[in-house]
């Protein structure tokens, strides 16, 4: 008796497999990863686990189909999503739901329906005659820093041949984005020497001393929107490298000069600056005011904790993936965005890089985010096509 043939699922199905594992950065996604080796393996496509071992909840996937030689196409998505938590969410986020021409669910555009479009093109190649491979990168913890990608990125090089252009599935209208900004950030501890208020000369109030830090980001942020931007700097809205203070948190009483603070400070960085170059302006003023608060009293500090370190995504000159998807997509346009993704990681390894994929990024971390039905098929038309193009 002959095997039956493993059913091979539409995208669709896929998706709804994919959005019912609840991948928040915070939790596993394991689950979610075992889902789609199992079923890789079930069309015999080539496959690789990648655990985390400083966290072994986490864990990445590779896959190739074709011929096994360099130069394949890859497509890389991240599996992790935003928390629902105080979400005004009208259904479950965690099942997928059609109503109006959408697909509603955590995930379904931030990225999770272009993985879903990635891994039923990888079952699709299994079964064409490819002259130039695909393959499938996905990654964990994108959301909170894009810190699982570098070591999967690592990792490939020893499993899989080298690929020769990545497109990032980061929600963009399926038109071809090719830059984006770097981002990086400190979640920096000041310490301070408390006092009774009424002795305030003699104390060190750590609160007022971040307002100082606060105060170095607005001025650096009026500067840089004063000046004329730079070319590359111009594609961007807005137009410049930010410094931005999400949330600061210190202080005992009212009476009493703060001995602690914490603040996190991020930067948006445009190319043509370097993480390095903006960062190291900051640990300069760290320095400067950590010397002025140990004048008053010794025991002062400032601790910088990195948070995370992504690169921009740079424009290259006659990049391969670039040219790729513009001819699967017809798009011609310039197109840049202020977020960070795992693409300038790709590119700072050595791969030519492009972002792509279907969704709108404005629904991304939303309540009752979703993937419109005319942009999921419009990213598996764009899968068709790039089949096509590889098996030429």
């Amino acid at each position: 008796m002959t095997a039956a043939t493993p059913a091979r699922l539409p995208p669709l199905e896929i998706l709804r497999q994919l959005v019912a594992f609840p991948t928040v950065s915070s939790d596993t996604n394991r689950p979610l990863i075992e889902w789609v080796a199992s079923y890789l393996a079930s069309h015999s496509v080539e496959h690789y686990v990648w655990i985390d071992p400083d966290q072994p909840e986490k864990a990445g996937l590779m896959a190739h189909a074709g011929p096994r030689v360099p130069g394949a196409v890859v497509l890389s998505g991240h599996t992790d999503v935003v928390p629902v938590d105080g979400q005004a969410w009208t259904g479950d986020p965690f099942t997928l739901e059609e109503r109006d021409g959408k697909y509603f669910g955590r995930g379904a555009a931030d990225m999770k329906g272009f993985v879903a479009l990635a891994i039923w093109a990888l079952v699709e190649a299994r079964y064409g005659v490819l002259k130039t491979p695909l393959q499938l990168a996905l990654s964990f913890d994108e959301e909170i820093g894009c810190t699982g990608a570098p070591p999967l990125i690592a990792a490939m090089q020893d499993l899989l041949p080298r690929g020769a252009a990545v497109i990032v599935g980061e929600p963009s209208m399926m038109r071809a984005v090719t830059a984006h900004k770097g981002i990086a950030g400190f979640d920096t501890l000041l310490r301070g020497f408390e006092v009774h208020s009424s002795l305030l000369p003699s104390g060190v109030n750590a609160v007022m001393e971040a307002a100082e830090l606060i105060t170095w980001a607005k001025a650096r942020n009026a500067q840089a929107a004063a000046q004329a931007p730079s070319a590359m700097a111009a594609l961007f809205d807005p137009a410049y490298t930010t410094a931005h203070v999400g949330t600061i948190r210190g202080g005992t009483a009212h009476n009493i000069t703060a001995k602690e603070c914490r603040l996190d400070m991020t930067f948006r960085v445009v190319p043509g600056e370097t993480v390095a170059e903006v960062t190291a302006a900051y640990r300069e003023e760290v320095a400067r005011l950590q010397a002025a608060m140990q004048m008053v009293h010794p025991d002062c500090s400032i601790t910088l904790a990195p948070l995370f370190d992504v690169p921009p995504l740079t424009p290259e000159v006659d990049g391969v993936a670039e040219a790729l998807v513009r001819s699967l997509t017809g798009d011609n346009g310039t197109h840049a965005v202020s977020f960070a993704s795992e693409g300038g990681q790709f590119q700072e390894a050595g791969y030519s890089t492009v972002l792509c994929g279907p969704g709108d990024i404005a629904q991304a971390h939303q309540p009752d985010e979703f993937i419109s039905k005319a942009q999921f098929q419009m990213g598996q038309d764009f899968m068709h096509n790039l089949l096509e193009r590889l098996s030429q």
